[in-house]
């Protein structure tokens, strides 16, 4: 029997992420663990209101979804304990400008580019709508096929609940072809 434990977000572990962008004419960085899928060309940065990166992203309209492993997570972990209210981040990472602006942080093995087009704002977050306007991917981290292979690129989650990181980087199966025994057992029992 389940146990009822209210209503808690259960969702995690998530990637963590450094955004970065432009606030008042400065590189501001922040950790960020809550990012979403919304379709294929579209991802959610959602992030509490009080943070001082949001002044930039809703400034600017742009900004870098900079996937974190393990080599920069110390680095990743510090831009998330500080406000940029209160120190001046622009050093923590070696970085360039995208095509579009945005910065990009160098030692990120996987970077998306974006531009906000819409803000779901709730009483505590603003929840940024983006489309993903290129994404840089190490060579490393790329297969035979030009895909992104996650296993080399071994990205950190964070868990909320213990406020954890987490490794990752095995395959325990194949998406369509672990269920397939059980659609054959399924059907089995329907013609029965």
């Amino acid at each position: 029997m389940k146990k009822n434990l209210g209503s808690v977000l259960a969702l995690y572990p998530t990637l963590a992420v450094v955004v970065g962008t432009f606030v008042q004419e400065k590189v501001n960085w922040v950790l960020v663990a809550h990012v979403g899928i919304i379709g294929h060309n579209r991802i959610l940065v959602s992030l509490a209101k009080p943070h001082f990166t949001n002044q930039g992203i809703k400034a600017t309209g742009r900004l870098s979804v900079n996937i974190v492993d393990e080599s920069f997570l110390p680095a990743a972990d510090y831009v998330g304990c500080v406000s940029g209210a209160k120190t001046d981040k622009s050093g923590v990472f070696a970085y360039h400008l995208s095509e579009t602006g945005a910065p990009i942080i160098e030692n990120s093995p996987l970077v998306m580019d974006c531009e906000v087009l819409d803000n779901y704002e709730t009483d505590t977050f603003d929840n940024f709508i983006c489309s993903i306007s290129a994404t840089y991917a190490e060579e490393s981290v790329i297969d035979e096929n030009g895909k992104i292979d996650y296993c080399k690129l071994k990205p950190v989650l964070f868990e909320m609940p213990t406020y954890s990181y987490l490794r990752t980087g095995e395959v325990i199966g194949k998406c369509m072809s672990l269920g397939k025994s059980l659609k054959i057992e399924n059907n089995k029992n329907k013609e029965e």
